[in-house]
């Protein structure tokens, strides 16, 4: 079951978790407090200038990609080192907190922005994970082994904010075993 809290879209999102929802309760409070404490990357004057140039300009390239074709790409590819080896990683790795065992940025679109690695979709849209930060709201998913890092996490999903209006979504994965307690 997928878990989702409101959030107040408040300036510079500070994480206003709104709890006043019962499933808040099913979210452990560890990973609670680590996403709150990740809420920054929504609003990094990095991330959201690289967010609003990639709704602006999609490449032919991006245009054209699918989930399908995404996943018979290598992590060697040009096009997907484009999103591994760029500005917005270089950035966000000077800061990384040891307890994120992924993180990928998407447009409004759902397609892909950035990632420290690739992901197993291309485009997120359609799924909760974007779906939910492009409505402001905070996404929780299940404890699970993800696909691409083989890392027993939660991920959480927020929205990037220009101002107060969502533009697009960061999922980070957040690694249970490195949470505490």
């Amino acid at each position: 079951m997928l878990t989702t809290l409101k959030c107040a879209i408040a300036g510079l999102v500070v994480f206003g978790f709104c709890v006043g929802q019962a499933s808040v309760a099913e979210v452990p409070a560890n990973v609670q407090a680590k996403a709150k404490t990740l809420a920054w990357i929504g609003s990094d004057p990095v991330v959201v200038e690289a967010v609003k140039e990639h709704n602006a300009h999609l490449s032919p390239e991006a245009s054209s990609m699918t989930n399908e074709t995404w996943k018979g790409l290598t992590i060697l590819d040009k096009f997907v080192r484009s999103f591994s080896k760029n500005a917005v990683v270089e950035h966000l790795k000077e800061k990384q907190d040891p307890a994120v065992s992924e993180l990928f940025i998407s447009g409004a679109d759902g397609t892909k922005v950035a990632f420290f690695a690739k992901t197993s979709s291309w485009s997120h849209k359609g799924k909760d994970k974007h779906e939910l930060p492009m409505q402001g709201e905070v996404w929780f998913g299940d404890v699970e082994v993800d696909d691409s890092t083989g890392v027993e996490q939660i991920q959480v999903g927020f929205p990037v904010l220009d101002g107060e209006t969502p533009i697009g979504s960061v999922v980070v994965g957040l690694a249970l075993d490195k949470l505490g307690s």
